[in-house]
């Protein structure tokens, strides 16, 4: 245990007092023992305790009195009230003033050991949201982008210090790592901040109206083409446009790119006229584009121009230390006000999880679990299936585990071949296993 955390122990029945220091010495703790209720206010005045064990039925002072004395003196410390059967009501209402639960006399050793283990655990959960809030706080006013991960942050700062350049820039990562977040980031650190930030997702798009939809198009030039209309590149001239999902491009539109990037000019769809533009390209994609230019399905020539400055994100998975830091900034942000708390169960599934959908997945898992906490506490019951399974999926067979992940994939993924990238498999593999799962 943490010899950091100190534990007061308030009772004016002595052998009870010694039982309890006694076992809070086997956890390695720091125990002070008061048998005198109305010393509390002197201790409170010179020590600081992380956790206070208060029994209930004392005199001069009662557990209510000393419960209300530390949390006024001392409000981060995690109050217990002891009490005995016929005293359930009154700890009842010890709760209602700020006590986080009641021991019930008599008691064992090893009952109050694992009790005692459970507070403690509490306990520490509670001072590390509150970090966690403070971190969040300071990150939030600072950027979009919440991570205290060294990886993420050494690209955070590279990010920084070519914003103002115009070279194109190319964001590779999974699905739902932030490249959008990061492109936005770019964008807010450039000299073209106060001008359009235009975003395309080119896998989103019909290849037959994406032309129109980069460059624009003339009255008349196609069927539907009631009016003139201005393109993504138009709309984003003297600022920045971020395609997304470039790898999906066709190799006609990529021919267009292409020349928009060397010459920084177009046409219309249906005109004759050459319009100038000024744009700052920020391209992502989450396949791999080393393997599409072995296989001759992204130009080499394109690529060149679109790689000036080439940024990879980590997955989520080789980001622990922001897993909880993004738990509570979602929750903050899908809290609207309330004082949602997270139990240790919820917790520890969620730093378990491997999060195949990455940020996106996490803040998605967030959200439903604040809507479904009624209680304003989120418990592994909110939690989707797979991320409750997550402490024990080391016990299920491969096959389970495949199960669990094609599925998870599934939901997130934007369609098949999205999905069969995240996995690492052909659309075909992944259709046969969907139909051997009965994942329907």
């Amino acid at each position: 245990m943490d010899t950091t955390l100190s534990i007061l122990v308030v009772d004016d029945e002595t052998n009870i007092l010694s039982m309890v220091g006694i076992c809070m010495q086997t956890l390695g703790v720091d125990v002070t023992l008061c048998a005198k209720p109305q010393e509390v206010l002197h201790l409170l005045q010179t020590k600081h305790f992380d956790i206070a064990f208060v029994d209930l039925k004392m005199a001069p002072m009662d557990g209510i009195e000393v419960l209300q004395e530390i949390k006024r003196y001392s409000p981060d410390t995690t109050v217990v009230i002891m009490t005995a059967h016929g005293s359930i009501e009154s700890a009842v209402q010890a709760i209602k003033l700020g006590a986080y639960d009641y021991l019930q006399k008599p008691f064992n050793f090893e009952e109050l050991k694992l009790f005692t283990e459970k507070v403690i655990e509490y306990h520490k959960l509670q001072r590390e949201v509150q970090e966690l809030r403070e971190q969040v706080e300071t990150l939030s006013h600072t950027s979009d982008i919440v991570t205290r991960n060294r990886t993420m942050l050494e690209q955070l700062d590279f990010a920084s210090r070519i914003a103002d350049s115009t070279l194109a820039v190319l964001i590779e990562g999974e699905s739902g790592t932030g490249k959008e977040l990061l492109a936005h980031y770019i964008h807010k650190k450039s000299p073209r901040a106060d001008k359009p930030f235009v975003k395309v997702n080119c896998a989103a798009i019909p290849e037959q109206l994406l032309e129109s939809e980069l460059f624009g198009h003339v009255k008349g030039s196609f069927t539907g083409a009631l009016k003139d209309r201005e393109g993504r590149f138009e709309i984003a001239d003297g600022g920045t446009i971020f395609l997304d999902e470039i790898g999906e491009l066709s190799p006609a539109i990529q021919s267009k790119l292409l020349r928009v990037l060397q010459s920084k000019e177009f046409e219309r769809i249906g005109e004759n006229t050459t319009r100038k533009v000024d744009v700052r390209v920020i391209s992502a994609t989450n396949r791999n584009i080393d393997e599409a230019l072995r296989e001759n399905t992204f130009r080499e020539d394109l690529f060149f121009r679109l790689n000036a400055i080439r940024i990879k994100l980590p997955p989520l998975r080789e980001r622990p230390d922001d897993i909880p830091l993004l738990i509570h900034h979602f929750i903050n942000k899908f809290a609207q006000g309330r004082a949602i708390t997270l139990s240790p169960e919820a917790d520890r599934a969620l730093r378990t999880y491997r999060w195949p959908g990455n940020v996106r997945e996490l803040e998605n898992v967030i959200e439903r679990a604040v809507v479904l906490a009624t209680d304003d506490t989120i418990t592994l019951q909110h939690l989707p299936e797979e991320t409750r399974n997550a402490e024990e999926s080391t016990a299920l067979s491969l096959e389970e585990i495949e199960k669990i992940q094609i599925k998870k994939v599934l939901q997130v993924a934007q369609d098949f071949d999205e999905a069969a990238r995240m996995l690492g498999i052909d659309r075909k593999t992944l259709l046969n296993k969907r139909r051997k799962y009965g994942l329907l």
